[in-house]
């Protein structure tokens, strides 16, 4: 277990300095300066030099990178150019809107896509099972920003239980903040519940066939019986590990719905940093959620891990 631990960790420090290193060069590679942004074209040199000096833009690109990755590493982001506040300030106001929009729509799509796959496999080839196979695919091919104009012009316009865009804070209650994070979590979780009811469905009928279940109605359980009682609880396990992964990527998957809901989250914060030019902003905010992606995917192995033998010995 040790062995399979530290190559695991070997392989996420190696993605991290990867993904670190790509981000920096594809942020840096952008045509615009920042200085001239900030200052504008009229500024003289020696005021645009000193500026690209105090804001750590003077060096060389090797030294750049080494800066900003070793401030990472000690949790020091950098200061923004824009805001002239620490990156890591403003990170962390953002994850108060950001994270309970993931959890909200990760709660959305896991209720409602579990039981809805379960309904699926146990009605197998029936009409329910093709209206589900056919929901899901709409779901999955509609793209969430047009889903989410959709839910305003409904939800927001034309019968106003939402608000349409905004925030209020969660100073205000925690209804005021969840009806103004409702629309946003909807139009995030119809993609994914629609990928989770797939693979709910699919692990169900892989285990309604194994020889187990056919032991269990031999011994006189019903079909539902022999769903609820051992083929849900077995199908569970790849279904768990997708859900686990989907925080991560509805984490980083938030950017365009919160610009379309102008939510003053991590998404919006990085549309901000690249329309400004704030490149620090941008290379850190895209870090952060390259992290949480490879944190997550890390802890799903070593669930595996512990719970497959099989794996650990792979290592």
């Amino acid at each position: 277990m040790l062995r399979f631990v530290a190559s695991r960790l070997l392989s996420l420090v190696l993605s991290l300095v990867a993904a670190s290193i790509a981000i920096f060069l594809v942020i840096e590679v952008i045509p615009g300066d920042p200085v001239s942004y900030m200052m504008g074209m009229g500024a003289s040199p020696e005021a645009a030099a000193a500026l690209r000096a105090e804001l750590g833009l003077g060096g060389g690109i090797v030294e750049r990178y080494l800066g900003w990755a070793s401030g990472m590493v000690r949790g020091d982001f950098g200061i923004s150019y824009t805001y002239r506040v620490p990156v890591a300030e403003l990170v962390a106001q953002r994850l108060w809107v950001s994270v309970p929009l993931t959890l909200y729509a990760l709660a959305l799509s896991t209720f409602v896509a579990l039981p809805v796959g379960i309904l699926a496999a146990s009605r197998r080839g029936r009409p329910a099972d093709w209206a589900v196979i056919g929901a899901t695919q709409i779901g999955i091919a509609v793209p969430n920003f047009w889903f989410a104009m959709l839910l305003v012009v409904a939800f927001a316009i034309l019968v106003p239980l939402f608000p349409a865009g905004g925030f209020p804070g969660w100073e205000g209650g925690l209804w005021p903040g969840l009806r103004a994070l409702t629309l946003p979590a909807i139009a995030l979780a119809l993609p994914q519940a629609s990928i989770l009811a797939r693979v709910m469905r699919s692990a169900l009928i892989e285990t309604l066939s194994q020889d187990y279940i056919r032991t269990a109605r031999a011994k006189g359980l019903s079909e539902g019986q022999a769903v609820r009682r051992h083929g849900v609880r077995n199908a569970l396990i790849p279904v768990l590990t997708i859900v686990g992964l989907q925080f991560s990527f509805l984490l980083a998957g938030a950017v365009i719905i919160e610009n379309v809901f102008y939510l003053p989250g991590l998404g919006r914060l990085i549309f901000q940093g690249i329309t400004q030019r704030d490149l620090i902003v941008v290379e850190s905010v895209v870090m952060l959620l390259v992290f949480s992606v490879i944190l997550v995917t890390f802890a799903v192995d070593l669930a595996y891990a512990l719970a497959d033998p099989r794996l650990r010995r792979r290592a």
